[in-house]
């Protein structure tokens, strides 16, 4: 049977042109039926409702857009004309929303977002590929329940573990080896992996219209630390460090943190070091601090919004940590 497809383009490098074939000073221009339009044969691969929810840079993204995508992707899941979903994203945040879905979002239906590091009006566009390369990945009954896919540069990835990784090289998004899934290569799906089973609960989007002010506060040798106090003052219910090594903490960070605590914050231990865990410490119960575990500081950061945006204690929350 035709697969049928969902998909949902948000705007991004993909959906971007520029002058004089510039592969940088690009805008958004290209709504998301005329890109499926352009690329020749890429209608033909399954039967395609296209929908438009927002058209914009990612690094323009609101919380407010991120959780109405959410929320529409978990509403199509449920679907039955719907066998998959691909959403047309932009790099520079396509990991936080791809790791928001894979908390929020539970099926067994093929869920796979795509972009571009490079405009469509550039000579050496990637974004008709990956796009291309998406919906095949979507199409494919062998990409059901493997969760929230990332299709890039030919590569399928784990929501989970996909990062950005380069600046500027179409190859700029990668998964830590057991993030890699699988790829596709002259149109043919194949898979080497499944990703580790998810434990952890959903965090549902029912009544959802914001989430908590949670920032990320980077650490360094000889850290100031107003950037603690200037986060206490406007109002944010949690912290994030982006600390050194296996989240070690300045004594900036340390007092930073301590004082947030008193004022009721969470407060967790993650790294800016792009590869490897942050273990939990015996000194983390006295100090009230959580490690990120497996998590890096963008995706710690979106998990504790959800947490607080739910009521979770300094408990759940590290549990929570934990199973991720």
């Amino acid at each position: 049977m035709r697969r049928r497809l969902l998909l949902i383009g948000t705007g991004g490098t993909i959906a971007a042109t520029a002058d004089a074939h510039r592969l940088t000073d690009y805008q958004v221009t290209e709504g998301i039926d005329s890109m499926l339009a352009a690329i020749p044969g890429a209608g033909d691969l399954a039967a395609i409702r296209c929908e438009q929810p927002f058209n914009v840079d990612s690094r323009a993204l609101r919380t407010a857009q991120v959780l109405q995508l959410a929320r529409r992707v978990s509403q199509a899941v449920q679907d039955d004309t719907v066998d998959g979903i691909v959403i047309t994203h932009g790099t520079d945040s396509l990991e936080e929303t791809a790791f928001l879905l894979h908390l929020t979002v539970r099926t067994p239906k093929p869920v796979v977002l795509t972009g571009a590091m490079r405009p469509a009006s550039a000579p050496s566009a990637d974004g008709p590929l990956n796009l291309i390369n998406a919906l095949l990945t979507a199409r494919d009954p062998a990409s059901e329940g493997r969760g929230v896919l990332i299709a890039m540069n030919d590569l399928i990835l784990a929501a989970r573990q996909a990062a950005k990784g380069h600046t500027t090289r179409v190859d700029a998004f990668g998964g830590d080896g057991v993030g890699v899934l699988g790829s596709v290569c002259d149109g043919q799906v194949r898979y080497r992996q499944r990703p580790d089973p998810l434990t952890a609960p959903a965090l549902p989007l029912a009544g959802l219209r914001s989430l908590p002010l949670v920032d990320i506060i980077q650490d360094y040798q000889d850290a100031p630390p107003h950037p603690y106090q200037a986060a206490i003052q406007a109002g944010a219910r949690g912290i994030v460090v982006a600390g050194m090594g296996n989240g070690s903490l300045s004594q900036a960070a340390e007092r930073g943190c301590a004082q947030a605590r008193r004022k009721g914050l969470i407060c967790v231990r993650a790294s800016h070091v792009p590869r490897g865990p942050v273990t939990a410490k015996a000194s983390d119960a006295d100090s009230g601090l959580l490690a990120s575990h497996e998590l890096n500081p963008l995706q710690a950061r979106i998990a504790l919004r959800l947490a607080l945006a739910h009521g979770w204690d300094r408990d759940a929350i590290g549990a929570l940590l934990r199973q991720l």
